[in-house]
């Protein structure tokens, strides 16, 4: 294998040779110059517009592209043969032209005067150009600039070839004669006149002087060996160039994205890295990822202590602490919690005696994050001076970010400043200050992939404002405009968000159907298929529950539990437990939910675990007093969480809390308080666009009105126009039900109506309501036993 020239690049030079003899034609010139300019450079072309946003399925045809030029012709084919030649006979194709090239050279001695002319594609210096009495207006044709893209491709082509020994240079005029003879056939169909040795001047001179055949065919087999006649070469003419570049790219791809190579592209590269006489140091580093990212564990710390084994042979300690970092993320990714804290410890202590700013800083900032995630593990280091608190953590790696011109890691410090702030329940202002900062960093420093942190932070504010359609259209704009350049965990975290919405308003299959069509080939990460399996059992779970199949649910939920809570991200973890109160609530073993409820809160350490969090849970704990029958012990705890809610701006947190309130006032006789809070509390809960918080409020309300309808006089004026409000608000509440097709509690709406209606004395429609909660009872059994 060569350090850098192939039968490939040999084509390349062929085609700029075409372009400069000007024999391009001028519908050709675009595509021919992208074609040499993306096999040339070593990056992805710019995407100018969102729409031409690169889709997950074509992150790795810059991969394939290389591979395939690499190993075959018939790229140049695909690229030619759909236009004519400018000048030469009618339906000739610019691949004719383009193959008469490359069948010029017949020989070593044309090979090494392929390379020699080379330089008459080039502007000339100006001396040459004086000491020949020329000057640069005189010259015929195109010429190429010597220090552009082309010309540098050019001059080194050159001097890569002048540096080739001689049996080297032989080894690539084989691997070209090879690459090139699957076109024999055509050019015989076009020249009849060239023989089956025509590929090498001697032995077809020699055949052409009446050698003796056999002669001839046992020499062309001495010098070629069988690469003539078998239709795939054991030997692909890769070099140490292309394999270094496809390495890179994938590394490249596998930490943008977060996803694994796919299994057609690793294929084809293991058959090109078979050929090489010396394994490059990165495929270990390569075969690293993919292992961690497959969930193998020993395989991926086998690699990853090959990689820097080698690696820190030639640089001493110089990338210590980049193998302590890589291994305490693998060993935090796998469960070892504790051993990723000591080794990240242990990478803050290299990285600060090698004076390694970047990698200290990116330390750092994974240790304010896992002390997010784990909180009692962080604790103590955060009692002794070594870490601080998290605000001083995120305010010195603020200030070296800046100093260091880490933009990547000031911006996600500003986001995490963001994020902490809504945790800890702080300023709206300053959390949205925090986002535009970093918003405006991205945009001026142009870190598409940070778009969908930004975003996601975005999100999240909407929601806690209970302005849901804002929330969707950061999560329409990430989808459609910036999936290209963010990682796959990103989009596979935002399109969660958007099912859960979905689901919300009770459109199960949408949801399913948009969390199914990911990318499967990202899906084959071991972490992202975990999370994306976890969701999708929780969009099936809420269905279930909400259909009262309580039967499949159970299952459903056996199966979310089995997993360990530190091996969940502790939003999907704090979902599942939510809903496994809300099966032992509809299962009615409340002591259960209660005693459930408590671990959660005693799970929760103050001051480190979202302030959100513990507002549910208080409010968790007041419905389960009501449904137990003591609504009134409640109140305290419904209290709190309002006062909290609007200290921290939970807007629909504080709606769920009013309707909380209404019913502990309902049920202490307060029904014209109840009704006055839910009045006001509910126009601004519809923006939220939950359903079955609508719901729930619009129920609280109808009880309040009859609570106030029992009050007024018999036969009153003021009794009816209460039953009436009643009545309407059972039936908005019965809808917003129906909507997200939850039959127990459409049930207990339509029993609602059927005593609303007896009370108002109207005992047949009172009768037609009571039949059809019979009937809604039936089809809710039957939906649950299908």
């Amino acid at each position: 294998m060569g350090r850098f020239l192939t039968p490939a690049k040999i084509g390349l030079l062929a085609l700029v040779e075409l372009y400069v003899d000007e024999l391009v034609p001028t519908s050709a010139i675009i595509p021919v110059l992208s074609f040499i300019t993306s096999s040339l450079l070593d990056r992805e072309p710019t995407v100018l517009a969102p729409s031409c946003s690169s889709s997950p399925q074509s992150r790795w045809t810059n991969a394939e592209r290389r591979v395939s030029l690499v190993t075959s012709i018939n790229d140049f084919e695909s690229l030619l043969a759909a236009y004519p030649v400018v000048v030469g006979l009618p339906g000739r194709k610019l691949w004719d032209i383009f193959l008469e090239k490359l069948w010029d050279v017949n020989s070593l001695h044309q090979l090494h005067d392929f390379f020699d002319r080379q330089s008459h594609n080039l502007v000339m210096p100006s001396e040459q150009l004086r000491r020949l009495g020329l000057t640069e207006a005189e010259l015929q044709g195109i010429r190429i600039s010597r220090n552009s893209p082309f010309g540098t491709f050019i001059r080194r082509c050159q001097l890569e070839f002048t540096r080739l020994r001689f049996e080297d240079s032989v080894e690539l005029w084989k691997d070209f004669v090879s690459y090139r003879q699957p076109t024999l056939g055509h050019r015989q169909r076009r020249s009849p006149s060239m023989g089956r040795m025509s590929f090498d001047y001697v032995l077809d001179a020699g055949e052409q002087a009446d050698w003796d055949v056999e002669a001839v065919n046992v020499l062309a087999s001495i010098t070629y060996g069988d690469s003539l006649t078998s239709n795939s070469s054991s030997s692909l003419p890769v070099s140490t160039d292309d394999v270094e570049f496809l390495l890179e790219f994938q590394i490249d791809k596998m930490q943008t994205h977060g996803n694994r190579v796919p299994l057609d592209v690793r294929v084809r590269f293991q058959r090109l890295l078979q050929d090489s006489r010396v394994i490059p140091t990165l495929s270990h580093y390569l075969s690293f990822l993919d292992a961690w990212k497959s969930g193998d564990h020993p395989t991926a710390f086998d690699y990853l202590h090959r990689y820097f084994d080698y690696t820190m042979q030639s640089r001493e300690r110089l990338y210590y602490q980049y193998a302590l970092m890589n291994l305490a993320i693998i060993q935090a990714d796998f469960g070892s919690h504790k051993d990723a804290l000591e080794t990240m410890l242990e990478t803050v202590s290299t990285a600060r005696e090698n004076q390694d700013m970047p990698c200290l800083n990116f330390a750092l900032n994974w240790l304010f994050q896992f002390g997010r995630a784990h909180p009692r593990l962080i604790r103590d280091l955060e009692s002794d001076s070594l870490l601080g608190s998290g605000k001083e953590s995120l305010a010195y790696l603020r200030a070296k970010a800046k100093e260091t011109g880490m933009w990547p890691l000031w911006s996600s410090v500003l986001l995490s400043e963001a994020k902490l702030g809504f945790c800890d329940g702080e300023s709206v202002a300053s959390c949205v200050e925090m986002l535009v900062r970093s918003s405006q960093l991205i945009v001026t420093r142009n870190l598409k992939n940070l778009y969908g942190a930004q975003l996601t932070m975005a999100m999240a504010l909407w929601e806690r404002l209970g302005l849901a359609h804002l929330s969707a259209v950061e999560s329409e704009i990430f989808l459609r405009c910036h999936i290209g350049h963010t990682s796959f965990d990103d989009e596979l975290k935002v399109t969660a968000r958007v099912a859960m919405h979905l689901t919300e308003r009770g459109k199960y299959d949408q949801a399913l159907k948009m969390v199914e069509a990911l990318d499967e080939n990202a899906l084959r990460s071991w972490k992202a298929s975990q999370y994306w399996y976890k969701y999708r059992g929780i969009i099936k779970l809420t269905r279930d529950l909400r259909h009262d199949n309580l039967d499949a649910a159970e299952q459903l939920m056996s199966q979310l539990l089995q997993s360990k809570q530190d091996d969940m991200e502790p939003d999907v973890a704090f979902v599942i437990n939510s809903l496994h109160v809300d099966y032992l609530m509809r299962r009615g073993d409340l002591q259960a939910a209660f005693s459930k409820v408590e671990d959660m809160l005693d799970a929760l350490d103050d001051g480190k675990r979202d302030i959100a969090l513990y507002v549910h849970l208080m409010l968790l704990k007041a419905q389960l007093f009501d449904k137990a029958g003591r609504p009134q012990r409640g109140f305290t705890l419904a209290m709190r969480a309002a006062s909290t809610a609007w200290r921290a701006r939970l807007i629909p947190t504080l709606w769920q809390a009013s309707g909380a309130l209404a019913s502990i006032l309902s049920s202490l006789g307060e029904f014209d308080a109840a009704a006055q809070l839910l009045t006001a509390v509910l126009p601004r809960s519809l923006e939220y666009e939950s359903a079955a918080m609508s719901g729930q409020l619009y129920s609280h309300l109808a009880d309040a009105n009859m609570g106030l309808a029992g009050k007024a006089p018999p036969n009153s004026a003021r009794r009816t126009e209460h039953l009436t409000r009643a009545a309407s608000a059972v039936e908005k509440a019965f809808d917003s039900y129906s909507a997200i097709e939850d039959t127990k509690k459409q049930c207990e709406m339509m029993a609602k109506k059927a005593t609303i209606m007896k009370v108002a004395g109207d005992k047949a429609l009172a009768a037609d309501y009571a039949a059809a909660y019979v009937s809604l009872r039936k089809s809710a059994a039957a939906l649950a036993t299908c």
